[in-house]
């Protein structure tokens, strides 16, 4: 390794460390943190940004780069210059005063919207997002002035990226799954009334220990908590943490959202050995990694092969409440189509009309067509139209995510495209795995020995396009996507 790399590593474990107290300070803030300590919280976090800037604008790292290519570089060195680099020019176009202040706003801007969702106070966070998409704009500006500011964000998230490419990727999807939606809309609904039923907190939390053990993660390396909005977080390949939540009245929320947030553990922690304390010791992009989560809950955990394996477990566990339904009629129910308010709700065939939603509204947002004092009712028109549903108030609507106090503006739409990575995946990993088989015995080992060597294990060392083809030998087609939204609902409602 020449004297510039070894140098670039010291810069990458600094920077490793920076971001295990950052993420520490954000798990702590989501789960067990005082509601009313953020201010505190809030500061530090602006502290750690201050020094995230000062090591990547004070240490001479564009020098570092250039002596580094020239010295000659192997495939994963040559990934750690190209990620750096990308770091280097979102960080070193941003004053440092504006970018520790933005870490501190986000930081207020999670507590202050949790708050107002818990109040229904759109009001009250408003000024917040306002500032939020301000300095959006600001940094987008200065990241690349020649790009439209909400470009520059989708980029960042899934590098390649444009409005141009989602905006006809959402056309395909809106046309079919509209269509899709409408067929299964005029036909015989499924039973699912008893997944109202209460189901006792106790089961539910023995449930997620049993479903994080079947599809693999370790609790030796995986911690499980609470939060109001289930998320995941890594501290390294040896440390991640997922949340979940418990409603009394809706057992699937946390069953589902334990093999979601699952999907993106696993990721992590299969980054390879080699990567660690480097910056490609992550997932490849937003997109690859909503793939992984997605496929985990819906490809797997939906199917109808997982549910029977899982079927003894459950009826162990809510014996009153399963007494008087079949595995088949469960496997229909958490099936179901029903347009409904919340995303993180939504059945397959609804759940991108939700994204496409928030795609369109981000647009709005960044170009300045849509003031935020517009946004609950463009909210509201938008999922009439969309889903041809009424929204109550803006606890159940605008205010239902919190992607948008965190700054994360462009995630979104990879949501949708992490749906579409994981059907095709799926399709490919068919061709090698008895996937029925091994899902109904609840033996994920193959499973995961199969994404690991082509997908997790290369961390960010291959870009999105290049980790798909290794993955799937094929370029992404989103018609993979369409095609198993339609057999599965024409199967399940006999269309």
């Amino acid at each position: 390794m020449n004297k510039a790399m070894q140098a670039l590593r010291d810069v990458e474990r600094q920077l490793f460390a920076l971001g295990y107290a950052e993420h520490t300070i954000h798990f702590d803030d989501a789960t067990a943190a005082p509601r009313q300590s953020y201010p505190g919280r809030g500061q530090a976090l602006g502290a750690l940004a201050e020094m995230r800037h000062r090591l990547l604008t004070g240490s001479g790292l564009p020098a570092l780069l250039r002596e580094a290519e020239a010295g000659g570089l192997d495939a994963q060195q040559a990934a750690e210059v190209r990620e750096m680099r990308r770091l280097y020019d979102e960080t070193a176009c941003i004053p440092a005063d504006e970018y520790a202040a933005f870490s501190q706003l986000i930081s207020d801007a999670q507590n202050v919207w949790q708050a107002a969702r818990a109040d229904n106070d759109f009001a009250a966070f408003a000024p917040w997002l306002e500032r939020i998409l301000e300095a959006r704009r600001r940094m987008a500006g200065a990241l690349d002035p020649g790009k439209a500011p909400y470009d520059v964000w989708l980029d960042r998230y899934e590098p390649g990226m444009t409005m141009e490419k989602y905006d006809a990727f959402f056309s395909l999807l809106k046309g079919e799954l509209s269509a899709l939606v409408r067929a299964v809309g005029e036909a015989e609904p499924v039973r699912d009334d008893f997944l109202s039923r209460a189901w006792p907190l106790g089961a539910q939390r023995a449930l997620s220990r049993e479903l994080m053990r079947r599809i693999g993660l370790d609790e030796g390396h995986v911690a499980l908590a609470e939060s109001a909005h289930p998320f995941t977080i890594e501290l390294y390949n040896g440390d991640v943490r997922i949340t979940t939540h418990y409603h009394e009245h809706d057992m699937t929320s946390n069953m589902f959202s334990v093999i979601h947030e699952g999907g993106h553990a696993l990721y992590e922690l299969h980054t390879g050995d080699a990567l660690r304390c480097t910056v490609l010791a992550s997932g490849s992009s937003m997109g690859i990694h909503e793939g992984q989560s997605r496929l985990f809950e819906n490809y797997f955990g939906r199917s109808r092969a997982f549910l029977a394996g899982l079927w003894p477990r459950l009826r162990e566990l809510f014996p009153a409440q399963l007494a008087d339904v079949t595995c088949e009629e469960f496997y229909r129910a958490v099936n179901r189509c029903v347009p409904g308010l919340i995303r993180i709700h939504a059945d397959e065939a609804t759940y991108s009309l939700h994204i496409l939603v928030r795609y369109e509204l981000e647009k709005q947002l960044m170009d300045g067509a849509l003031a935020v004092r517009e946004l609950p009712g463009a909210w509201n028109a938008m999922m009439k139209e969309t889903l041809g549903v009424d929204v109550p108030d803006d606890a159940h609507g605008v205010l239902q995510d919190i992607h948008w106090a965190g700054g994360d503006i462009g995630y979104f739409p990879s949501y949708a495209l992490g749906s579409a990575y994981a059907a095709q995946i799926a399709a490919c990993m068919r061709r090698s795995l008895d996937l029925n088989a091994l899902l109904e015995a609840g033996d994920f080992a193959p499973i995961n020995a199969w994404l690991c060597e082509r997908v997790w294990r290369h961390g960010r060392a291959l870009t999105p396009d290049a980790l798909f083809a290794n993955a799937c030998g094929e370029a992404f087609d989103a018609q993979h996507y369409i095609r198993y939204l339609k057999e599965k609902y024409a199967e399940i409602y006999r269309l």
